[in-house]
């Protein structure tokens, strides 16, 4: 299996991470409009699949280091394969948790509670798991890049004037997509050995644990989604007939947007035997600002914005480059 052995080609990988879960979601955009998001997400959960299963058998299976990608799956205990499958679940439920929050609520309230609780859980759970790096450096970063999604989520705010309002079930839906974004990936990581250097028995590499994970999101979504199809937050119920009407350019779209989030997964958790888990999660929660890069630079959402937004989205990329310094410098 293909293995990191470079911090700084770590912290690239990690990059990447951020860069992908910051940019799947503008895979929604080339389907059509009237293509809902709970029809997409089929083929989005099927693209991750696709994606982690590839990568196990190509970077998964090269080379002399660690076990191979099917002897890996092989040799798996259940309580390994249950632990990545449940990360899986909890991810997938987080996903479409922060979806339905963005619909009732609006990213102003969705993504300072939702990604920002994710962001401090995570780092907290994975560091305490495995205390890889300089804790006070690490939280120094994490708070730095939790000020820049409260920042962006102001700006959000000031762009829609208020026309969503904040309401209990908006602040609830948020904050429990947060619990279990942040808790998801300790879960994954539980079902791993930590490098190469220190293979157990029963436990998985990066490229096998990844793929169960991925099988994880795919079969609960037969749950989640399917509740969401049919109990929407938003606009009419939609059925499995209505999925099989789309057409092939719509499809396309979800898987490429789960490929392009399945990529930065795996390379989160290749990422992780070299820079440790908690900063792995942390560096690619960072994704928040790569969307906000879009929306700012590429979509235009702030042209119509009030004066004093620019000022606003300035002090959230200082604070968002400064706490991906010190997360990075946190490496010991």
């Amino acid at each position: 299996m293909y293995v990191v052995h470079s911090y700084p080609l770590a912290v690239a990988f990690c990059v990447l991470t951020m860069l992908c879960w910051g940019s799947w979601a503008n895979s929604r955009k080339l389907a059509d409009k009237a293509w809902r998001f709970e029809l997409f997400y089929w083929d989005y959960t099927l693209g991750v699949l696709l994606l982690t299963g590839l990568l196990g058998l190509t970077l998964g299976s090269s080379g002399t280091e660690g076990r191979g990608f099917v002897p890996d799956l092989a040799q798996a205990s259940s309580a390994s394969l249950w632990s990545a499958l449940l990360g899986g679940a909890l991810f997938n439920l987080a996903n479409i948790l922060l979806v339905a929050a963005i619909e009732i609520a609006g990213m102003a309230v969705a993504f300072p509670v939702g990604i920002g609780l994710a962001l401090v859980i995570g780092v907290i759970t994975n560091y305490l798991a495995a205390p890889v790096g300089n804790g006070p450096l690490l939280a120094l970063g994490v708070l730095l890049v939790t000020i820049a999604i409260v920042l962006d989520a102001i700006a959000y705010r000031r762009l829609s004037a208020g026309t969503i309002g904040v309401t209990a079930r908006g602040l609830v839906l948020s904050a429990v997509s947060g619990i279990f974004m942040g808790t998801f990936y300790r879960f994954v990581a539980a079902a791993m050995y930590p490098d190469t250097a220190h293979i157990e028995a029963g436990k998985m590499g990066c490229y096998a644990a990844v793929f169960v994970f991925a099988i994880g999101v795919f079969l609960s979504s037969f749950v989640w989604n399917t509740l969401a199809m049919r109990r929407p937050v938003a606009g009419p119920a939609v059925g499995f007939a209505d999925y099989w009407r789309g057409s092939l350019g719509n499809h396309l779209a979800g898987v490429f947007g789960g490929i392009v989030w399945g990529t930065g997964m795996s390379f989160s958790l290749i990422a992780s035997g070299r820079a440790g888990f908690a900063i792995s999660y942390g560096l690619g929660q960072g994704a928040t600002m790569i969307a906000a890069l879009w929306g700012v630079f590429v979509w235009k959402e702030f042209r119509a914005a009030p004066a004093g937004t620019s000022t606003l989205l300035a002090a959230m990329f200082a604070c968002f480059l400064s706490g991906l310094a010190f997360i990075v410098l946190a490496h010991s």
